[in-house]
């Protein structure tokens, strides 16, 4: 099952040109710098916007083609927009009810107490929208959306708007809403952080355009992308926690290149985990080095090299099957003989655990 998605239209000096298929699961980021077009397109897919073409088509159902195009009200979404529209005259159990009412007690999927609970909004029900935080009434314009039992929910950069208190509280919940519902969801963000922790699948933007779309951990490590080019180039791993170091305060992750070591985080044993590595956090040497503070180093096969054009090599490596990016000097590229197929160690010198 895939979400196939084409749209073009002309604004005055901007143009939309965008085509991707997804899989109809998981979180897909559709990502870019502002005013590449990311909510013009989310707008097109929900019938917000006139368009000069379409197609979308959800699974087996074709919503726009040149034949038919549903209205916003006859696609089953949901659309959580970055200021929440929330009914300022109503409390939240009765902003909620609003959502749940309007799906047909035929088509309901998803319950109101248990949109409730998975977004952490018990305590909320009473009270009016104008005495919530940010991060609160995002959370309630989610689960407001969630209780339409939409086939596909649209987040148009939910967090923007949000200081980093308040973003940091709301993540684990969309961390939540991606583990325990099987619904697909399109994520519109320019930050980095955020894709990185939550998206399975990426769709890259630029100038109205989709670069590329595909699954994360690909699209960040490809040459011919700009993401791998740039001086904050990164690569995903997904791991699982394995031990706990209560001597040293460190938590063991495993992943199928070895094992990382990193700061001691409160998870069960077995969870699956994401680690974000910067290619400028790692370091290549050509033998295992001892006497070293590095505490993760692996064994490593060179898969290629990229010359951005002033003094940075970027090495895209093979450790395990997983890639990661490291990001030299053409001068130490050139010292060490850096060159696909070749053997050596990365050296990592951080790592973030997104969880």
């Amino acid at each position: 099952m895939s979400i196939q998605v084409r749209y073009r239209l002309q604004r005055n000096a901007f143009r939309l040109d965008a085509e991707f298929t997804v899989p109809a699961h998981g979180v897909t980021a559709i990502f870019g710098p502002s005013g590449c077009g990311k909510t013009t397109l989310l707008r097109a897919i929900a019938g917000l916007e006139t368009v000069d073409s379409g197609y979308l088509k959800i699974g087996a159902d074709v919503w726009h083609d040149e034949h038919r195009c549903l209205a916003p009200h006859e696609r089953p979404l949901g659309y959580v927009f970055q200021e929440t529209c929330l009914f300022p005259h109503l409390s939240v159990r009765r902003n909620l009810n609003y959502g749940y009412r309007r799906c047909a007690d035929a088509r309901k999927r998803i319950k109101f107490d248990d949109a409730v609970e998975l977004l952490g909004i018990g305590p909320l029900l009473d009270r009016g929208p104008g005495g919530l935080s940010g991060g609160e009434r995002q959370r309630v314009a989610i689960a407001r959306a969630l209780l339409t039992s939409p086939r596909l929910l649209l987040l148009d950069e939910p967090l923007t708007a949000l200081d980093a208190r308040s973003k940091a509280g709301i993540l684990p919940y969309l961390e939540r809403l991606h583990a325990e519902l099987d619904m697909p969801v399109l994520y519109v963000s320019h930050a980095a952080d955020e894709v990185a922790r939550l998206a399975d699948q990426m769709v890259l933007m630029e100038a109205g355009r989709v670069l590329a779309a595909g699954p994360i951990q690909a699209l960040l490590t490809r040459f011919d992308l700009p993401l791998a080019q740039s001086t904050e180039a990164e690569a995903i791993v997904d791991a699982s926690v394995a031990a706990h170091d209560d001597e040293f305060g460190l938590t063991c992750v495993d992943f199928p290149g070895g094992r990382f070591n990193v700061l001691r985080r409160d998870l069960p044993i077995g969870r699956p985990v994401r680690l974000r590595v910067l290619a400028r956090d790692v370091s290549l040497t050509l033998e295992r080095q001892s006497g070293t503070s590095i505490l993760n180093v692996f064994p490593a096969t060179v898969a290629a090299l990229f010359e951005t054009g002033d003094a940075r090599v970027i090495v895209r490596l093979d450790i395990g099957g997983t890639p990661i990016l490291a990001q030299i000097t053409r001068k130490s590229a050139v010292a060490l003989a850096i060159a696909p197929g070749q053997q050596l160690f990365a050296q990592i010198k951080s790592v973030a655990l997104l969880a």
